[in-house]
């Protein structure tokens, strides 16, 4: 029994299988998609001890749907040819971030952007933070979410700057309520509040939808020139995990200092 799906097969200009579908159906899984998206923000928001989890099941019905809507690994920038240069083109973006951040921990004037008080832990607890919790409960869900899944629905009914605009601004969305866990617990935006505690968390929330959006358009265009999710996810686990290895740095710098 073959599943009827909204979308039609087709090969594109260049010879991979591809689909295409009516305007109705593929906007139809486009909002469905954003609809789950934002169901899940707040669940996760809600069940912050249960985000591993969540993350890696929610991604996987995710591609269950997808593949079930007619997009191929492909149209996923999941295909086994897509990897290498994904792989490529995702590590020269973690190199070029590290680069950034080291440079960034040693200059006393910008350290105090990496003094999260999230993240002050011990050795152990920051490597299962970013190589474990990090790329299971945030990378994996938000590139198979956002460069995956939405961005293989967007393609059907859209341009290809549409696609990068709009999975971007979502993105950004996306990042509302994290964004108030960050307004309270970064020392340099506390250092930067002068009293005015709903302003300064109403700056940090509008600054941090904005940077993530720019940051969407970044992985997108990764996306896009690799033709491979594995260099946006490359990126995306950079700028997370390995901020979350320099804030260790960072704090140890800062009480050394302190000792002085």
């Amino acid at each position: 029994m073959r599943l009827r799906t909204p979308f039609v097969r087709r090969v594109n200009r260049n010879g991979r299988l591809t689909t295409s579908g009516g305007e109705p159906a593929a906007l139809r899984g486009t909002l469905l998609v954003a609809a789950t998206l934002v169901v899940l923000n707040v669940v996760k928001h809600k069940l912050p001890s249960r985000g591993v989890s969540l993350s890696v099941v929610a991604a996987l019905a995710l591609l269950v749907f997808a593949r079930w809507s007619g997009l191929s690994w492909d149209d996923l920038g999941l295909g086994v040819d897509q990897a290498r240069e994904g792989g490529v083109w995702g590590l020269a973006a973690a190199l070029l971030i590290s680069s950034a951040y080291t440079a960034g921990v040693l200059m006393p004037v910008t350290r105090g952007a990496f003094l999260d008080a999230r993240y002050e832990m011990t050795l152990p607890e920051t490597l299962v933070t970013s190589l474990v919790a990090i790329p299971l409960g945030t990378v994996l869900l938000e590139e198979v979410a956002f460069r995956s899944v939405l961005w293989g629905m967007l393609a059907n009914h859209t341009t290809t700057s549409g696609v990068t605009v709009t999975s971007s601004a979502l993105f950004g969305l996306w990042h509302v309520l994290p964004s108030l866990d960050f307004a309270n617990g970064n020392q340099a935006l506390n250092d930067a509040a002068t009293g005015d505690r709903l302003r300064s968390t109403l700056l940090v929330t509008l600054g941090t939808v904005a940077f993530t959006a720019l940051g969407g358009v970044v992985a997108g265009e990764l996306r896009r020139r690799s033709d491979s999710v594995l260099a946006s996810a490359g990126m995306h686990w950079a700028t997370n995990g390995l901020g979350v290895v320099f804030g260790l740095f960072a704090w140890r710098l800062e009480r050394s200092r302190g000792r002085r």
